[in-house]
C-alpha cells in the first residue's frame, strides 16, 4: 500500500513542446511583412474612399476661351504586395470624372473613368522604425479614358487639352491629401515606441 502511495506521489515531469528556432534574419524578414500587411497599408488610405473634390472653371485651349469644371470622385482603392528584395506595394485607385467644357455659347459634358497609380516602399529607418515610402504623384500616375458622345466634343477635348488637366489637378490633390498628418501618422511605424509602451512592468 506504502508502495503504491510513493508511486502516485512522485513529480510529474512537465512536457514542453520543442520550439523551432529561426534566425534573427528570418525573423526580421518575417516582422516586416508582418507590420507592413496588405490590411494595414490599405487601412491607411480608406480616408480617400468615396471622397469626392472639384476644381475650374479654368481656361484652357487657345486663348483660354474655353472654361473647364469637373467634379472627381474616388472610389474603393486596390491593393497588391510584392515580397522580393523590398517589399513593395502598388496602390490602385479609381476615379470617376464629370467634366464639363464651357464655350459661353455652347456646353460640352464629358464622363471620364480611370484611375489613380501609386507605388509604396517598404524602408527600415534608425533607431527601429518601420517606413511606408510613398512616390509623389505625378500627372503620368493617372490614366483616364474621356468619352464624349459627339465628335465637337471630341475636339474640343483636343483643344483644351482636358486630359492634361485632369490628370494635373488629380495627381495634385492626391499628393495633398497623402501629406496630411493623418496618413503620414499611419506610413510611420515607431517600433521602439510601441515595445516600450508594451513591455512596462
Amino acid at each position: 500500500m506504502s508502495e503504491l502511495s510513493a508511486g502516485t506521489d512522485a513529480p510529474i515531469e512537465p512536457q514542453v513542446a520543442a520550439v523551432p528556432y529561426i534566425s534573427y534574419e528570418e525573423f526580421g524578414r518575417r516582422f516586416l511583412e508582418y507590420a507592413a500587411s496588405p490590411e494595414r497599408i490599405a487601412g491607411a488610405f480608406e480616408k480617400l474612399t468615396g471622397e469626392a473634390f472639384a476644381f475650374g472653371p479654368i481656361g484652357a485651349g487657345p486663348g483660354k476661351i474655353a472654361k473647364l469644371s469637373a467634379t472627381v470622385r474616388l472610389g474603393q482603392p486596390r491593393l497588391k504586395r510584392e515580397v522580393d528584395e523590398t517589399i513593395s506595394f502598388d496602390l490602385v485607385i479609381p476615379l470617376q470624372v464629370d467634366l464639363l467644357i464651357d464655350l459661353a455659347v455652347d456646353r460640352y459634358p464629358f464622363r471620364v473613368d480611370g484611375t489613380i497609380h501609386l507605388h509604396l516602399t517598404v524602408r527600415t529607418a534608425e533607431p527601429l522604425c518601420v517606413l511606408i515610402e510613398i512616390a509623389e504623384p505625378q500627372p503620368s500616375n493617372v490614366r483616364i479614358n474621356v468619352a464624349s458622345a459627339t465628335r465637337r466634343g471630341e475636339l474640343l477635348r483636343i483643344l483644351a487639352s482636358v486630359d492634361h488637366e485632369i490628370r494635373r489637378f488629380v495627381s495634385r490633390y492626391i499628393a495633398t491629401e497623402i501629406a496630411k498628418p493623418n496618413i503620414q501618422a499611419a506610413t510611420v511605424i515607431d517600433v521602439a515606441a510601441r515595445l516600450d509602451a508594451a513591455w512596462k512592468l
